[in-house]
């Protein structure tokens, strides 16, 4: 995909999911969500190329200027849209698939065993579509199951399977209605 077509694509993402967008100038302009991913993608290119300290430095000034820490050695899908960005951490390990969508504070965080080995999987993978509530945190080597939501300020450390509504402290998940979905992504896209 070209430079400009995915800012494009991401462009569109963020403009159906946030019913207060008003153009696609303001979106490139104003969203602090969509310059954290593109300073992610940066970031990950210096990561993957062997340019760590490069990489990190770069991932520091966009958490300076976005409050979005996304460490470049994450892998993050097509059409991910962070809402109003401020207080979002994802870690090194951290898998995210297409149409993944996050509210503020967000942390997908680090849970190891004493002893690990350094670059072991200890963050967790989230499936396509699923959305992450505000100030949710999902923590460990944990799946989280396509079509999902978490709800806010949840604490999540166990998997979950497709379509969940996954909410509480510890979080415990139930089956998603489609009604909770739409409401919880801002747009109908029930694919699943």
């Amino acid at each position: 995909m070209t430079f400009f077509r995915a800012l494009r694509e991401d462009i569109a993402t963020a403009r159906a999911h946030d019913p207060a967008s008003r153009g696609s100038l303001e979106v490139f302009l104003a969203y602090s969500g969509l310059h954290a991913i593109w300073g992610y993608r940066l970031a990950h290119a210096l990561w993957r190329s062997g340019l760590r300290l490069p990489a990190r430095l770069v991932s520091q000034l966009v958490r300076f200027l976005t409050g979005v820490e996304i460490h470049p050695g994450a892998t993050i899908g097509r059409r991910f849209f962070i809402d109003h960005g401020m207080g979002v951490v994802i870690g090194e390990t951290a898998v995210i698939g297409d149409d993944v969508m996050l509210y503020h504070g967000v942390t997908l965080g680090g849970k190891a065993a004493r002893g690990a080995d350094r670059g072991a999987k200890r963050h967790p993978t989230l499936d396509d579509g699923v959305t992450v509530g505000a100030g949710a945190k999902v923590l460990g080597d944990i799946t989280i199951g396509a079509w999902s939501a978490i709800g806010a300020n949840a604490v999540v450390t166990k998997d979950a399977p497709a379509h969940s509504l996954v909410v509480g402290i510890p979080a415990t998940f139930k089956p998603l209605s489609h009604e909770t979905a739409d409401a919880a992504r801002g747009i109908h896209d029930w694919h699943i």
